[in-house]
């Protein structure tokens, strides 16, 4: 009874400050037909100093802090963004009209990190004076890489297997007088190897087909995301950036991320037209999945409260981040690293459900969640 009673004060709470509120204005805009835009290099600008706040917070809190603390929560980000596409590959990927690659990339979104909803729920904590460590941000890219590398790892391994198991069908049905096909899983025609050689070629793994990994987790640094956030990383650790952080970042900060989230909610809504397109099983999974993404990360984060001091601000920001879908890097790379994969699925699903659920919903869960337990 008390986790309900903390969860709809939260709640009500998120409901009157500017970041879900601006989140539900631009939902409602976009429904009623407005023309309002806001140009995407602007964007660009407020994600550069949004995630370069961040960074140069982490840099600042890591150059004045022990490694060593960091360790176990760097270890369960990275967990979480491995075991998040792993879920979906096992339940999303089952259901009916549900494409497995489509499956894949929807994990690899939902396991990646969302710069604008982790801004967000440290707002929320600010605002609520729960305290964190102030390096937590900074385990945004040990979730985000590594979920985006074994989505596209996975992805391919199961793409190279279907054209391996079509090219021996090819032969089979070559011996055996064209015999038909039998209803099941097979790629499309194309994938079909034109001649024997191709198929020898396929059997003895050319190299063309094995997956190279430091080409993705390249893709991903490049980033705009990553790239601002490891930036400000790198400043705050070997420079002194305290004077511009406190004299322009740290003030800007609140009504940098207030204008994003109108845009991330125009964005939610044009959105739902696309997911529409696609299986159902996509809504339900991005109402369930922030929840159960984030309920592992809490998990694995209480394990850090205990075993190492982790402070309950932090297990929060861990599930928060791991509830959120990246909505900046990772559908870009996705789109390099599986390009058969219909973004309007894993897009749809992410932008349209996923995210305000992680914003409107899982960040005042959680933190109901860390006081009922009674660590805040």
């Amino acid at each position: 009874m008390d986790f309900l009673s903390l969860f709809v004060k939260d709640f009500i709470l998120q409901l009157q400050s500017p970041t879900l509120a601006f989140l539900i204005g631009g939902m409602i805009i976009a429904a009623l037909g407005s023309e309002l835009i806001i140009p995407e290099s602007i964007c660009t600008i407020i994600v550069f100093m949004l995630l370069t706040k961040i960074g140069l917070t982490g840099g600042i809190a890591i150059r004045n802090s022990s490694l060593l603390d960091m360790v176990l929560p760097v270890a369960c980000a990275v967990i979480v963004g491995i075991l998040v596409v792993f879920i979906a590959r096992s339940t999303l990927a089952k259901l009916p009209n549900v494409k497995v690659v489509d499956a894949i990339a929807t994990g690899g979104l939902f396991g990646a990190v969302s710069g604008s909803t982790m801004a967000a729920g440290l707002t929320v904590l600010e605002e609520q004076n729960i305290q964190y460590e102030a390096w937590a941000g900074a385990l945004y890219p040990f979730m985000d890489i590594p979920a985006l590398v074994t989505a596209i790892v996975v992805a391919n391994i199961y793409l190279n297997k279907r054209k391996k198991s079509a090219a021996a069908q090819y032969i089979k049905q070559e011996s055996f007088s064209k015999q038909p096909v039998a209803v099941g899983d097979y790629p499309a025609q194309e994938d079909y190897p034109s001649t024997r050689q191709e198929y020898r070629s396929q059997q003895n793994g050319d190299a063309d087909n094995r997956v190279k990994i430091w080409p993705i987790v390249e893709e991903s640094l490049r980033g705009p995301a990553l790239s601002a956030m490891l930036l400000g990383l790198a400043l705050g650790i070997f420079t002194k950036p305290e004077t511009v952080y406190e004299g322009f970042y740290d003030p800007a900060f609140k009504g940098l991320l207030s204008i994003l989230m109108l845009v991330m909610g125009i964005e939610a809504w044009s959105r739902l037209g696309e997911l529409r397109k696609v299986a159902q099983w996509y809504v339900v999974y991005s109402v369930v999945a922030p929840f159960l993404h984030g309920c592992i990360a809490f998990a694995l984060g209480m394990i850090a409260h205990y075993t190492v001091g982790f402070s309950m601000g932090g297990v929060v920001i861990l599930a928060v981040i791991a509830a959120s879908s990246s909505d900046i890097s990772g559908p870009p790379t996705l789109r390099a690293g599986i390009p058969s994969a219909n973004p309007s699925a894993y897009i749809g699903a992410s932008t349209a459900i996923g995210t305000p659920i992680a914003i409107g919903v899982c960040i005042p869960f959680f933190i109901g969640l860390a006081q009922a337990i009674g660590g805040l």
